[in-house]
């Protein structure tokens, strides 16, 4: 929005502050205007950097880069109804897509059927409605999921989407050893960041865990959890506090995964990492360098990991959705190109970029296909994935990668201190950090010193708009009318006999996706399986943090 100061006189243009002559650095790190080998006089190649597909994986964890395999181009896709976002992915597909990522709706996210109360008005908004099994179905219909990875963005209800997906698989004929994907199931950047938390810590993290154990059985090449850094730094948090928060997050995670009895090399080669790609171009390269050098000197030194897998940190990218203006949006499809152009220098392994509208609403078709465009611009005709690491060894950037791995390792020694990620979040540090972090920079927004073409600078009310994509009632109306058709017509025996059976595993230790798979397979709802939980542990109250 334009900044508007509360003096101005009524009936008049908003005052703006006067303009300084150069705005702000966009980086939240002292820069030098200059940097020669001084930078790096400290950095020990082999120690530091090391070749391609060397510890400690500064310049990327495959010898050739991109010349041996391409980035997986995963588009974040989903809207309405299952049936409206499977066309959505095999539009996408067809476009040369080479991977899916599901969003939900928030009654989803929040492990709520749409016939609830507090669904109103939510079902299919910001994601896909999947209520059931049924769902599911429909969501994959004539999908292939033994051949295409797919990620699904979800949280505290993230192992009973699991549970969805494994099924549809094995109806489809699908050996769960052999598909390969990626749930979200990042319980602790929601108390952190997005706040789409269902139950307390505990019982959160006995969930994720939970997964860990069944997959490193069950299917092997499941990505566990992807360790989120994106809806940090969307939060307001700067390069360095989502790099450290998101890196101190994993190693909580296998802190926990260790004392749920799992051996460390049994279950972190399927973790993986989310992080945003931001306007600091150079900053946000530094940042995947230094993440992929810090987690494998974590692994090894702190953990003692000796499985190579467990070393190196793979990693999803997005452009940034907060740096999107609706003000002459069409900037947003250079914003988008510069952050991608970003994650692809910084390695990595798969990348979303985001849609010119999707600061007014969900991605038209047209749009959604131009943001695939772009990547598909920067693979095939920029050379950008001729050489590995091109940027390595420039002073700026050596000298940043090396003032991003040691900030972060301050903010580990501060949480550490505190009792460890679960005991900070409690205590309110995270939180604080980012609310002070989003604070200062829309303070400097509003007041001219930081500069956002279209809203501060530059800005032109007559700039042209865009099409936009609207969801009607009429999805929910559709959702709720499926959702009792299923309740009439499955098995209602078998849904009490499992979801009681599913609330008995839960006051105990035992693994809980079994019981989960037995829910899912009788129709059970997800909101009927979310209630089970919330029957035994309760929901999560935030503390104000002061």
């Amino acid at each position: 929005m334009n900044p508007v100061r509360s003096d101005a006189p009524p009936n008049h243009a908003p005052a703006r502050p006067p303009r300084p002559e150069r705005f702000t650095t966009i980086s939240n790190l002292p820069i030098a205007t200059v940097y020669g080998p001084a930078a790096t006089a400290d950095l020990v190649y082999d120690q530091d950097l090391g070749d391609p597909g060397q510890f400690p994986y500064t310049r990327g964890i495959h010898p050739s880069g991109y010349a041996g395999k391409l980035w997986t181009m995963r588009q974040f896709a989903g809207f309405g109804t299952p049936d409206e976002t499977n066309a959505r992915y095999r539009q996408l597909l067809d476009a040369g897509g080479t991977g899916l990522s599901v969003a939900f709706d928030l009654p989803t996210l929040m492990g709520r059927d749409p016939d609830h109360p507090l669904s109103l008005g939510e079902v299919g908004k910001c994601g896909v409605s999947v209520a059931s099994l049924a769902d599911m179905e429909r969501l994959f219909a004539q999908i292939p999921l033994s051949t295409i990875t797919t990620s699904m963005t979800i949280n505290s209800p993230a192992a009973i989407l699991l549970a969805m997906y494994l099924v549809v698989a094995e109806q489809q004929g699908a050996d769960w050893r052999e598909i390969s994907g990626t749930i979200q199931n990042d319980i602790l950047k929601e108390y952190i960041a997005q706040k789409e938390y269902i139950y307390p810590l505990g019982p959160s993290m006995r969930l994720v865990t939970d997964v860990f154990g069944f997959c490193a059985e069950r299917g092997p090449r499941w990505n566990t959890i992807s360790v989120s850094g994106y809806h940090i730094r969307e939060a307001g948090s700067t390069a360095l506090q989502e790099l450290a928060f998101t890196l101190r997050d994993g190693i909580e995670y296998v802190e926990y995964g260790i004392e749920a009895g799992l051996a460390v090399d049994a279950f972190v080669p399927r973790m993986s990492f989310f992080f945003n790609a931001h306007n600091e171009f150079f900053e946000e390269i530094a940042k995947y360098r230094a993440a992929r050098r810090l987690w494998s000197r974590v692994m090894r030194d702190r953990f003692g990991a000796t499985d190579e897998r467990s070393w190196k940190l793979r990693f999803h990218a997005q452009t940034a959705g907060v740096s999107l203006t609706a003000q002459q949006p069409h900037n947003n499809v250079i914003r988008t190109a510069v952050q991608a152009l970003a994650a692809v220098l910084g390695g990595a392994n798969s990348l979303h970029t985001n849609s010119l509208d999707e600061a007014l609403a969900l991605p038209t078709v047209e749009a959604a296909t131009l943001a695939l465009r772009t990547q598909q611009i920067l693979a095939h005709e920029s050379g950008l994935a001729d050489v590995a690491d091109p940027l390595g060894g420039s002073y700026y950037l050596e000298a940043l990668t090396d003032e991003l791995e040691a900030g972060a390792f301050e903010h580990f020694k501060t949480i550490d201190d505190l009792g460890g990620m679960v005991a900070a979040i409690e205590q309110g540090y995270p939180q604080r950090e980012i609310a002070n972090s989003a604070y200062k920079f829309q303070t400097e927004v509003e007041q001219g010193v930081r500069g956002i073409v279209g809203v501060n600078v530059h800005a032109d009310d007559t700039a042209p708009g865009v099409p936009t994509l609207y969801i009607d009632e009429g999805v929910a109306d559709d959702q709720v009318a499926r959702l009792a058709d299923l309740r009439r017509t499955r098995d209602g025996d078998r849904v009490t006999r499992s979801l009681d059976a599913l609330r008995e595993t839960a006051r105990g230790r035992e693994n809980l996706m079994p019981k989960l798979l037995d829910c899912v397979s009788a129709y059970a709802t997800l909101g009927e399986m979310c209630d089970a939980f919330r029957d035994v542990w309760g929901e999560y109250e935030e503390a104000p943090a002061i």
